[in-house]
Parts: C-alpha cells; structure tokens; sequence
C-alpha cells in the first residue's frame, strides 16, 4: 500500500488542475482534495515508497509510520474545514496556493531523506509568502516581503547543514540526529526559524495577521507545526529545546497580553503553544513525545477554530483591533460561541481537546525530575486562559459597545466553524481515537481527581487576575515592538549604506567614464600629433632645463606647425618608433 500515490502530489496535481474547474464545481474540489487525502492516508501501511535517484542518492518521496500519519490526519482535516470556510472567495489564485503549500507540509511529514524534506521546505516556504500577498495591501507586501526574506535565511542554514551532514556522514535519511555536530546544529537552526522561536519568531506576528481572511487560517497549521514534526524525528531528548521551548511558551505569553490586534493576540499565542511542544520534544520520554505529536494536533484544530472565530469577525466589520471592536454577541451570537469553544480548548479547560494532550507534557516533565520545567509550564498555562481563554472574546463580542451590528457569518463559515468545534469537544470528552494513532503506546489518564481540580483552581486563579486587573488591561491604540524592529531598522541602514557606497561608485564611474575621458579624448584626436609631442618634449624640455617662458613658447611653436600641417622629419621618426617599441612589447607579452 505504501506504493500508493503520496498525499502530497493529491494536493499537487489539484492545484495544477484548479484553474480549469469553473465556480461552483470548484467549490467542491476544494473540500474533496483533502477529503480524498485523508482517506489515501488512512490507507497507507508503514514502510517506504516512491524512491528516485537524484545527484547520485536515492532519496524517498514516501515514508510512513505512525508519527507522521498522525499529522498527514490533522494536516488534511484542517484543509478540509479552512477551504469550506473559504467557500466564498471566487477567485482561484488563493485556492492554489494554499493548495501548494498544504502538499508542500504533506510532503515535508512523509518524505523519507533530507534532500527531499528541503525541496518541500522551500515550497512551502514560497507558496505560503502568496497568502500573505494576496491581501494587496502596502501592509501585506512589506510583510510577505520580510517573511519570505526570514524563510530563505533559514533554508539556507538547513542547506548548509546537509550538505556538510552528508559530506562527513554520506548519508542523506531523515532519522534522528546522534551526533551534536555542527551540522546537526544548522539543521537545528533551520527547523526552529520555523518553529518561530525567538529570537526569529517575529515573522510570525509580523505576517500572518496581514494575510488574508482565510490565508491566516491555513498559514496557522503548517509551517510552524511541520517544524514541530521534524524536531520530533530529528532532536528528541536535546535538551536545548527544554530552553528554548520554556522560553517560547512566557515570550507567547506576554506579548499576546500587550497586543491590541485579535489576530496578533493570537498569533502570539501560536509561539506560546509551539513552546510547549518544543518542551516535550526536548524531554524526549514517550509520554513527552506523545504529548508533543496529541497537542500538535488538538492545536492546529482549536487554533483554527479561534482564527475562524477572528477571520469571520474581520471578514463581517473589516476591523481587527479590539479598541474597534465589542459588543459583537449581539449580532454575532454563533461566531461568539464557536470562538468560546476554541478559548476554552487552548486553554485546558476539562472537556476541551486541550486538556486531554497538554498535561501529557507537563506530566512528562514531572517524571522526569524537571520541576524548573513545569513551573514554567504552569505560569504559561495561567497566562493562555488570561490572554485566548479571556482577553480576546471578552474585547471582541464584549466590553463597550461601539455600535457594530454587522450579522452573523456566512453559513459555510458557521458549518466550517461547527466542524472544528465539534472536534474540539469530541477529542476533549473522548481522546481515544487521538491517543490510538500516537507514535507511542499510551498510558495517560487526563480525567484524574487531582488533575482535573488542580486545572480547575489554576484557570479560575488567573480568570480572577483577569477581572480584577481590567482596568490595567485595557485596550489602547498602540504596537508592542518586537525582535523584527532591528532587522526593519537594520535593513532600512543597510540599504542606506549599499546607496550611498554603490551609487557614489556608480556616479564617480558616470564623471570619469561618461563625462570626462569622452571629453579628452575628443581634444586630443583633434590634433593628436600636437598632443603626442607634447606628452614626449615637455618632460624632455625640462630635463635639459628649458625655463617656463621658453616652454611655453616652443609649445607655441609646436601648434603652430600642426596648423600649418609640417612636423620635423626626426618627431615623426621617434613617433614611429615608440608605436614599433610599443607593438612588438605587446606582441611579445601575448
């Protein structure tokens, strides 16, 4: 079964034929690429396939196990909801390119080597910037221009790192990395650009809530979560990420607390919620590892959910700042509730999908002796309830009215919205069917006594905080300045510099090359036999001594008989004899 065409080409060769399929059948083609994705994944036995030669190494376009079908599932089941809630748009170029770069995160899970992981890497890297244009607005360009920009810098370290893997190594699988080489640590570096780890996670607040209404959707899946995937296959137990993940998840936090934007609230919190699956890859133990591949999953649904929530509300009022908006449950009762199904689900809230694969890392970190590791944990878990779970429905459907009576959302919005939802709650009340296609056997109980009221004192402590510091968190019309600030600020120089140097270059060039030796030139082919006699008797003038006013009066002399048109026989004798000198030397040298 393996021998099967792999997912990623299904969404490939979709989107090659896109264009050709008129409005309302395109419609259906849209949800039936994933849903047809799905059912071919759920057919795919372990093993390899698909293999192909390339510069001399065979490399594999297939490789299935269980971790990466677990995400070959969650990848096309956010497809399919995100293109039905996409059902409206009627141009196709968005449809497309979302479709390149769900196949191009499909073929990253399931490629077996390395070359083949880069090649889908740069495609998705490429087809996700057009989400982003797609907007058109000066805001968007800026913003795709600097992600793209983030991106390419990355797959040049993961690049670099290849190469110099394969070059000491000869081997080109995708396994995990043994040696802490400077290789693995390039590669390292590469995947965790795109895990947004500060201090390069600004890209991400940055772009995706410029993107369109229903590109941020889908840019919220997959590249962070296919850098998620590959940390797991290739640095489990690096302790590294037990830094960088902690960190991740209190940086999240913060900031998604200072935002005004709803959707860079929530862009935030997808840093917040990377870390803490970088927490369980860099424990490494089964349970950590299994709670890395249930939260990826249980969050790209209810991450989803909650820019489904934000995307219908923009799409409806054409506003994004919470000082803009409020009062929106009047008007907007179902969106209202779908977004609390998504706040309550980030937040591990008991009978939300987020309660049943969290704990799985914290649990992990316990059992492991890492105490520093799940108090950061904790303190985060507070901050997601106070910042997703609180703050943005509160600012969004709540607080002061500002007169907004937009309407509920399209309904492929609302079913779309349903969709996640109902999986949000099916896999918070029933987690089985997650824990069933985790990489490793599972033995986790969510629904402890203690577990559940010790969740319960955390997230009713910090709805408290909340209430009682509202007037501290009160909305105003600012920005919160990030880690992009250097490099816009930087680069702003740097271009600077380059005009300055370049084209002070350029414009010297243009006054000697242009301007002045065209000039010389013409003078002294005018009379070139008066500027030839000059060049060879003034210097031999001066050696035998001759004063200035005589100098001058034989150069005098000199133009004279040029205009006259008679030289003396032995100037022009030497003339010839230094245009000889000069040709054989020519000769000579060649």
């Amino acid at each position: 079964m393996t021998e099967w065409l792999p997912p990623a080409l299904v969404f490939f060769i979709g989107a090659l034929f896109l264009p050709l399929i008129p409005g309302k059948a395109r419609k259906v083609a849209i949800v039936a690429v994933p849903a047809l994705c799905f059912w071919l994944i759920t057919a795919l036995e372990p093993g390899s396939g698909w293999h192909y030669q390339l510069l001399g190494r065979e490399l594999t376009l297939l490789r299935v196990d269980r971790l990466s079908k677990a995400f070959g599932y969650v990848f096309t089941i956010n497809a399919f909801a995100a293109f039905l809630f996409a059902a409206h748009l009627r141009s196709w170029h968005q449809h497309v390119a979302a479709m390149f770069y769900i196949g191009a995160s499909l073929g990253a899970v399931f490629a077996g080597d390395l070359i083949s992981l880069y090649l889908f890497w740069e495609v998705m890297a490429v087809a996700s910037t057009f989400l982003i244009l797609a907007r058109r607005s000066e805001k968007a360009y800026r913003a795709g221009f600097r992600y793209v920009m983030v991106h390419l810098f990355g797959g040049l370290c993961f690049l670099a790192g290849i190469l110099l893997h394969i070059h000491s190594t000869g081997a080109v699988g995708f396994e995990a990395f043994a040696d802490r080489s400077l290789p693995a640590y390039l590669i390292l570096l590469g995947f965790l650009i795109n895990a947004a780890a500060p201090p390069f996670s600004a890209w991400l607040s940055d772009a995706y809530p410029e993107a369109t209404v229903t590109g941020g959707i889908i840019l919220t899946a997959y590249t962070t979560k296919t850098a998620v995937y590959t940390l797991i296959r290739g640095f489990p137990g690096w302790e590294i990420l037990l830094v960088v993940g902690c960190v991740m998840a209190l940086y999240g936090i913060v900031y998604a607390i200072l935002e005004n934007d709803m959707r860079r609230i929530l862009a935030y919190s997808i840093i917040n919620q990377v870390g803490f699956m970088l927490c369980g890859v860099g424990i490494g133990t089964t349970l950590a590892l299994n709670g890395a591949v249930a939260h990826a999953f249980c969050h790209i649904i209810y991450k989803a959910l909650l820019w489904m929530s934000a995307g219908a509300v923009l799409y409806m009022t054409g506003k994004s700042k919470c000082t803009d908006l409020g009062g929106l449950y009047k008007t907007m009762p179902f969106t209202l509730i779908f977004g609390c199904i998504g706040a309550l689900a980030i937040s591990s809230f008991p009978g939300f999908s987020g309660y049943t694969s969290k704990p799985m890392i914290i649990e992990a970190g316990v059992h492991e002796g890492l105490y520093w590791v799940w108090l950061v944990l904790e303190i985060a878990s507070a901050g997601v309830f106070l910042h997703a779970g609180i703050k943005f429905p509160y600012f969004v459907f709540f607080a002061k009215d500002k007169g907004l009576r937009p309407g509920e959302a399209p309904l492929h919005m609302q079913v779309a919205m349903f969709f996640m939802a109902f999986l949000c709650l099916l896999l918070g009340f029933y987690p089985q069917p997650l824990y069933a296609i985790l990489p490793f056997p599972v033995h986790f109980e969510a629904y402890t006594f203690e577990h559940t009221l010790n969740q319960l004192q955390l997230l009713l402590f910090s709805a408290l905080a909340f209430f009682l510091f509202l007037p501290m968190l009160k909305r105003t019309a600012t920005i919160s300045l990030d880690t992009d600030w250097f490099y816009r600020k930087g680069g702003r120089l740097f271009y600077r510099w380059t005009d300055r140097v370049f084209n002070g270059l350029n414009n010297q060039a243009d006054k000697i090359f242009m301007r002045r030796l065209p000039d010389l030139a013409t003078r002294f082919f005018r009379s070139p036999g008066v500027h030839l006699q000059k060049l060879i008797l003034v210097p031999y003038y001066r050696l035998q001594g001759l004063g200035t006013v005589a100098l001058r009066q034989e150069m005098e002399r000199i133009e004279r008989r040029a205009t006259e048109g008679s030289y003396p026989v032995g100037v022009g004798v030497l003339l010839a004899v230094l245009f000889l000198a000069a040709m054989s030397l020519l000769f000579f040298m060649g």
